[in-house]
């Protein structure tokens, strides 16, 4: 063939070089009966590339089914053939599995999700959440409304909840961070409880820098840690403190104004 098809030539109405062309040129020519007729079918524009997808993507469910994985509404799903799905994996619609995804048994993926090269332990339940290029370890919990990247690590038993964003972070078993934080750059020990609204400010506008948070340490709703930064174990940020220095082993720190009530101010402005 690498003496023929430099030969071939585009003279049609198409100006498009045809491989069936080359038949004329070959001795001896036979025919072959095909199997799945499926497998000759033409691609030259999208609508064909389109049902060639739907028949790949057809034979992908029914080997992931056939092997024991549940694929709810399974035309809402896609799944590249790169991944791999462990048995009593349950998929929910609106799932996309895309890349070197590992997905262990007993898993509950969905709906609404979106994983890529990402690796997601036993029992994990992933709901309406966006990983791409993440671990998550057995029985932790993820979502509604999460978004991992950046080789983000999560440990066994944690939650990671509602408008969470996690970037190359680390976080270790038992932690937790509920809702509405973002931690880049950061590594969290276990048992640990980020509040809501928790801000790890990595960026200064040249450089990423880290923050390490230990174990059994919590942050109070609001808090903003300013990198590069480590808030030792057993300690605790009150809310709404903003931290720019390291925090000792068993501390409580407050880094917030005193509060001022000035009472009758409302009558006296009007």
């Amino acid at each position: 063939m690498e003496k023929i098809l430099p030969h071939l030539e585009a003279n049609n109405a198409q100006k498009e070089y045809y491989l069936t062309d080359a038949v004329t040129q070959v001795t001896p020519v036979m025919a072959v009966d095909v199997e799945d007729f499926q497998e000759i079918g033409g691609i030259n524009d999208r609508l064909q590339l389109s049902a060639a997808y739907d028949i790949l993507q057809a034979r992908i469910k029914e080997k992931w089914m056939k092997a024991g994985v549940t694929l709810i509404d399974s035309a809402s799903i896609t799944i590249d053939e790169t991944v791999e799905l462990e048995p009593d994996v349950i998929i929910e619609p609106q799932t996309h599995l895309r890349g070197n995804t590992v997905i262990k048994a007993g898993s509950k993926i969905g709906p609404g999700s979106f994983i890529e090269n990402s690796l997601i332990g036993e029992n994990v339940t992933v709901k309406y959440s966006v990983i791409t290029d993440s671990t998550v370890q057995n029985e932790t919990q993820i979502g509604p409304y999460a978004h991992l990247r950046g080789h983000a690590e999560v440990g066994e038993k944690c939650r990671i909840g509602n408008f969470v964003e996690l970037k190359k972070t680390k976080l270790g078993n038992g932690s937790k961070t509920a809702h509405l934080s973002y931690l880049g750059d950061t590594t969290i020990g276990t048992e640990s409880n980020i509040g809501g609204g928790t801000i790890t400010a990595n960026y200064d506008g040249v450089k990423k820098h880290k923050t390490i948070i230990g174990n059994n340490t919590g942050t109070g709703c609001n808090s903003v840690l300013i990198a590069p930064i480590t808030v030792g174990d057993n300690a605790y940020v009150a809310a709404g403190s903003t931290i720019t220095d390291d925090v000792p082993d068993n501390s409580l720190v407050i880094a917030r104004p005193r509060q001022t009530v000035k009472e009758g101010w409302v009558q006296k402005s009007k």
